[in-house]
């Protein structure tokens, strides 16, 4: 059996944004694979972070894939826009439209990976109809909407029972897991099934990102062998 691959992905959105450039070069030299972006509306959670100017500006910044989170209300109207803009991942959450399974064909015809977000308090057993459609499933450790808060337990469970599916049925997906994931979690995180791991200010604010973010690794990649 061949392990699955960890990715470790920092999240913007504790990143200082006056040296938003220079932050993202510290991850990347710590081997980082990918970059989250967090995309909030001020509706679908109480807080408002950036949009497409800023995706634009980090397309010209990095050649990592951007994997571009919308926690905002209605994100069909805005996927488009966003694949142009660079990003190479689109992630949107169930809660958030009436028409999920449109949303996952609209973003995967405008070029990029779909991604299906859940909320701490939506069950896993809300995206069964559209996992043959996803290429990352996103289950969100904490309540969206602000970076640093406290892991919630019961996403573990969530993921180890996305990493059943995905055994049972054959499925191709990445399980990604966002909020407050730190290098105290990522061993077990990695042992339940997670591929993806969304690191915000257990990454950027710390005196060394680049060491964060290698050790973030080590420790998930240790812990998927023993799996293994």
């Amino acid at each position: 059996m061949t392990y699955a691959r960890i990715e470790i992905a920092p999240s913007i959105l504790a990143a200082d944004f006056a040296r938003l450039g220079e932050e993202v070069r510290a991850v990347e030299g710590g081997g980082a694979d990918v970059i989250h972006v967090d995309v909030m509306d001020g509706h679908f959670v109480p807080n408002i972070s950036i949009g497409i100017p800023v995706v634009k500006s980090l397309r010209k910044a990095t050649r990592l894939p951007l994997d571009v989170h919308l926690m905002i209300e209605q994100p069909e109207k805005y996927i488009e826009d966003f694949v142009r803009a660079g990003a190479d991942r689109v992630l949107i959450h169930q809660e958030a439209t009436v028409h999920l399974d449109r949303a996952l064909s609209m973003i995967r015809e405008a070029g990029a990976q779909a991604g299906a977000a859940i909320n701490p308090a939506t069950p896993v057993a809300a995206l069964s109809e559209v996992l043959h459609k996803v290429d990352t499933v996103l289950v969100m450790s904490v309540n969206p909407g602000f970076g640093g808060q406290e892991f919630i337990p019961g996403a573990t469970e969530k993921i180890r029972q996305l990493n059943e599916w995905r055994a049972r049925y054959n499925g191709g997906f990445r399980i990604e897991v966002d909020g407050g994931v730190d290098l105290e979690n990522a061993a077990e995180l990695a042992q339940a099934g997670t591929n993806t791991f969304v690191a915000g200010t257990s990454i950027f604010h710390t005196s060394d990102p680049a060491g964060a973010t290698r050790q973030m690794r080590k420790l998930a990649m240790e812990a998927l062998k023993q799996r293994v």
